[in-house]
C-alpha cells in the first residue's frame, strides 16, 4: 500500500499568531506575512508539499475570516485545494477529526500528513524524505509525528522520548513531555529526546479509531460535522463550511492530549532538516541570517553598538542604539521593545490591548485591513471625515452598497473603476473623482488588469465602518 499511495497534505491555519505581535494581528495573522523572504509561511508549507508524485492536492482547515486570504495564496502558489472552513477555534483535535473523515469518505485508506501553516522547514527534500521514511507505519495503522534533533535546551518546545526502533528510521514513542524547565530540557537533550514538531502522519481512520476510544465526544461530533458539510461557492473559489452549532458542540482539545499522548500506536521519525514552529520573535531571530554582531533586521534599520537583536521596520525608519538582546518591531501603528528572552510572552500583552476599547484595534487589526476585494488603510482623520487608501485587485468590486451617516468622494489615482451610482454606471479614469451622496446605492469595481488604487474621503455624522447596508455581494457577505 505505502508504495502506491500518495499523502494528502492537511495544513492547519487557522491560528491567530499573537505571540509576533504587531506584525501578527488577529485579522491576518502570520502564517500569511512573509517573514522570511518573500513567501508567507503558509506559501513556503504548500512549496514543501508541492511534489505531486508524493503529496496529492491539500486540505487546508482555516477560519471563515481568513478563506479569501487563503484562496489568494493558494491562486498565488498555483496550487489546487480543498478550504475547509472551521467556524470557531476548537483547538487542533476536532478540526484534525473533521478533515480525517472528509478524507476517509472518499478514500478509506487515505493516508493524511498534518501540518502547521505557520511553521518554519529550511530543507523541502529532506522533509519529503522523512514523510515518505514514515508511511509505511502509518499506512499500517501507527500514528507517526516527526522529532527534531534539538539545537539548544529550548524550553519554548514539548519533548519526545523515543524508544526501540520499528522500522527504518521509525521508532516507538516513550512518553511526550510538555515543555521544561532549563534544567530538565538540558537533561532532556543529553538522554536523546526530540523537540515534538507538532506535525503528524496517520491514515485517517487509523487516527479516528483511537479518538473514540480516548476522546468519544470530539468523534462524534467530526462524524456529524464531516455529513453536515455545506459546500459554498463564491465566484470560482469553493469552501467546505462546519456547522456551527455542530462544532460548538465539540470539546476543545489539543490533538496531543486528546489522542497522542495516550495512544499505544504513537511513533516518531527523527527529522533531519532545520524547523521551528516561529512562535516568538527570539525563534523568528534563531532562524534568519545575521550580521557579524549577531543582528537579524528587516526592513528600514540602522543600528548602532547594538549586538544579538532582532530589529524589524514595515515603513517607519527605525534607528536602535546601544542595546543588546532585544526585539524592536515597528509597524504603521505600533511599536514593540521588548527583552528577546521574554519576547514569547506576548499573548498577555496582547490580551491586555484587547480588553480596552481604545486599544482593541491595535490587537486585531493592521492599519492596512484586508478584504477579499482587495485592502484599505486609512490616512487622516477628524471628527466629521476620513480619508482612506483603496486598492481594488483587477476583476474584483466591492458589494453595492449605501451609507446612512456619510457622503464619499473617489479619487482615482491608478488604474480605471467601474462606478455604479443608483443604477447609472460610469467608468472613473486617473486623475477623475466621482462623488456618492450620502443613501445612494453604489458600486466600485475593477475591470482592468492592474490594480485599481484611490483615495476616498468620507464626511459625515459617523464614520464606522458598521454603517454599512450591503444589497449585492460577490462574496456572500450580505
Amino acid at each position: 500500500m505505502s508504495s502506491s499511495v500518495r499523502i494528502v497534505p492537511v495544513i492547519l491555519s487557522g491560528g491567530a499568531g499573537t505571540r509576533l505581535w504587531p506584525s501578527s494581528r488577529e485579522a491576518y495573522p502570520k502564517q500569511f506575512l512573509p517573514l522570511l523572504g518573500d513567501r508567507s509561511t503558509f506559501e513556503d508549507t504548500l512549496a514543501r508539499v508541492s511534489d505531486r508524485s508524493v503529496f496529492a492536492d491539500p486540505m487546508i482547515v482555516t477560519g471563515e475570516d481568513f478563506r479569501f486570504l487563503v484562496a489568494d495564496q493558494l491562486a498565488r502558489a498555483g496550487v489546487s485545494g480543498r478550504i475547509v472552513l472551521e467556524p470557531m477555534r476548537r483547538d487542533t483535535a476536532p478540526c484534525i477529526a473533521v478533515a480525517a473523515e472528509l478524507l476517509r469518505a472518499s478514500d478509506p485508506n487515505a493516508v493524511m500528513l498534518v501540518l502547521a501553516a505557520d511553521h518554519l522547514v529550511t530543507d523541502k527534500a529532506a522533509f519529503a524524505a522523512t514523510a515518505q521514511a514514515g508511511l509505511a507505519a502509518a499506512a499500517a495503522g501507527g500514528l507517526v509525528t516527526f522529532g527534531i534533533t534539538p539545537t539548544q535546551p529550548a524550553t519554548g518546545y514539548g519533548y519526545i522520548n523515543p524508544g526501540a526502533v520499528a522500522d527504518g528510521r521509525v521508532r516507538k514513542v516513550t512518553a511526550f513531555v510538555e515543555k521544561p524547565d532549563r534544567a530538565t530540557a538540558e537533561t532532556f537533550v543529553a538522554d536523546g529526546y526530540l523537540w515534538n514538531s507538532g506535525n503528524f502522519l496517520f491514515r485517517a481512520d487509523a487516527f479516528l479509531n483511537e479518538l473514540r476510544t480516548f476522546e468519544p465526544e470530539i468523534a462524534a461530533v467530526a462524524e456529524q460535522a464531516a455529513k453536515a458539510i455545506a459546500v459554498d461557492a463564491a465566484g470560482d473559489i469553493t469552501f467546505e463550511r462546519i456547522d456551527r452549532a455542530i462544532f460548538a458542540a465539540s470539546p476543545a482539545k489539543s490533538v496531543d492530549y486528546a489522542v497522542m499522548e495516550k495512544t499505544a500506536q504513537a511513533m516518531v521519525v527523527e527529522a533531519n532538516y532545520r524547523w521551528s514552529d516561529l512562535g516568538s520573535w527570539d525563534a523568528l531571530w534563531e532562524m534568519s541570517e545575521k550580521d557579524a554582531e549577531g543582528n537579524a533586521v528587516r526592513g528600514g534599520v540602522t543600528l548602532s553598538g547594538t549586538r544579538n537583536s532582532y530589529v524589524a521596520s514595515d515603513e517607519i525608519h527605525t534607528a536602535v542604539v546601544g542595546l543588546e538582546n532585544v526585539a524592536v518591531i515597528a509597524s504603521k501603528d505600533a511599536v514593540l521593545v521588548a527583552r528577546r528572552d521574554v519576547a514569547h510572552e506576548l499573548k498577555a500583552l496582547v490580551g491586555g490591548l484587547r480588553a480596552k476599547e481604545a486599544t482593541r484595534k491595535f490587537a486585531d487589526e493592521h492599519a492596512r485591513v484586508m478584504r477579499p476585494w482587495g485592502s484599505y488603510e486609512s490616512v487622516d482623520r477628524g471628527s466629521r471625515f476620513q480619508v482612506k487608501r483603496i486598492v481594488v485587485k483587477p476583476g474584483a468590486r466591492l458589494s453595492l452598497q449605501k451609507h446612512f451617516h456619510r457622503s464619499e468622494h473617489w479619487i482615482v489615482v491608478t488604474g480605471t473603476a467601474t462606478v455604479e451610482i443608483d443604477g447609472t454606471t460610469k467608468i472613473v479614469r486617473e486623475n477623475e473623482s466621482v462623488y456618492i451622496p450620502l443613501g445612494a446605492w453604489h458600486r466600485l469595481g475593477n475591470e482592468g488588469r492592474i490594480d485599481l488604487e484611490l483615495i476616498e474621503v468620507q464626511s459625515g455624522s459617523y464614520l464606522g465602518e458598521d454603517d454599512i447596508v450591503r444589497s449585492q455581494d460577490d462574496y456572500k457577505r450580505v
